[in-house]
């Protein structure tokens, strides 16, 4: 978000879906004895717990739903009065891309303008309020079940030291409560990974390095969790192949929202050198 850490997420809406496993063990008592002692039948073997069920909506980037909005210095408060041609900022998404992509269909998003350190935030509402994916959850009953959120995408730019950050945030809005999953990569910032302190509103570095490549694709791989404690689990991220576990956690906020969302978001650096990053086969799973 901002030049030095100060950048304040106003993560916009959430909305997603997973679902809540039980492990069935089955244990049978056997009885063993010597040969003269009369043996019981053998028992049964015993099953491992079931995997988790889990969802997946995949191939996000191909997707409706897709929102972005201008965040500009020094509060970082979405912008309702910018316009995509700017002056302050300017942003534009492209669906459908060939090249550069893996899948045949790549999103490209944009961002300049001429206000430095200005961001561009992307927001989509999978589950609950204003789902875009048709899983509006008006019961409540759905959201509350999901605890663990994974975050899978590949990333391409041809100029990502233009970037001062990219961001990539899982959201969950649940019982009163905002868990918001926020991991940013510093690069004009200094190429290491921070992530969100909800109750503090501040980023925390996290020591490990973030060093994406230029013209070539990046593959991200983020895993959070809430906790049966209702407590931020910031689990582990991994980047071209190089995977840290943090297990680092942090609480919540309160929050009238309902519902899972996903973000991503492109920060401008000191002179809001305009660059692009295409997305691609851009999964994220729930249970």
């Amino acid at each position: 978000m901002d030049p030095d850490s100060q950048r304040i997420a106003t993560i916009a809406e959430r909305t997603l879906l997973a679902i809540l496993v039980s492990f069935l063990l089955l244990n049978c008592a056997c009885s063993l004895g010597s040969s003269s002692v009369a043996k019981s039948a053998p028992s049964a073997p015993t099953n491992p717990p079931a995997a988790p069920n889990v969802n997946s909506f995949s191939n996000l980037q191909q997707k409706q739903g897709w929102a972005g909005s201008a965040l500009l210095p020094t509060a970082y408060n979405v912008c309702s009065t910018c316009s995509p041609s700017g002056p302050q900022a300017t942003w534009s998404m492209t669906q459908q891309v060939s090249t550069p992509s893996l899948s045949g269909s790549s999103m490209q998003l944009d961002i300049g303008g001429q206000t430095a350190f200005s961001d561009i935030l992307w927001n989509n509402h999978l589950i609950g309020d204003f789902s875009s994916q048709g899983i509006p959850d008006p019961n409540h009953s759905i959201v509350p079940t999901f605890h663990n959120f994974t975050y899978d995408v590949y990333f391409y730019s041809t100029n990502v030291s233009a970037s001062q950050a990219l961001e990539f945030d899982i959201n969950q809005f649940v019982d009163g409560q905002s868990y918001i999953w926020g991991h940013e990569c510093r690069i004009a910032g200094g190429n290491e990974w921070d992530i969100w302190d909800n109750q503090n509103n501040v980023w925390i570095p996290t020591g490990v390095a973030c060093n994406p490549a230029n013209n070539g694709w990046n593959h991200l791989t983020i895993q959070v969790q809430r906790t049966d404690q209702n407590q931020l689990l910031f689990q582990s991220i991994a980047l071209n192949g190089q995977k840290s576990v943090l297990n680092h956690s942090e609480s919540p906020t309160p929050s009238n929202w309902h519902g899972v969302t996903i973000n991503y978001q492109q920060d401008g650096n000191r002179t809001q050198e305009p660059y692009s990053v295409w997305i691609d086969n851009l999964t994220f799973s729930y249970w």
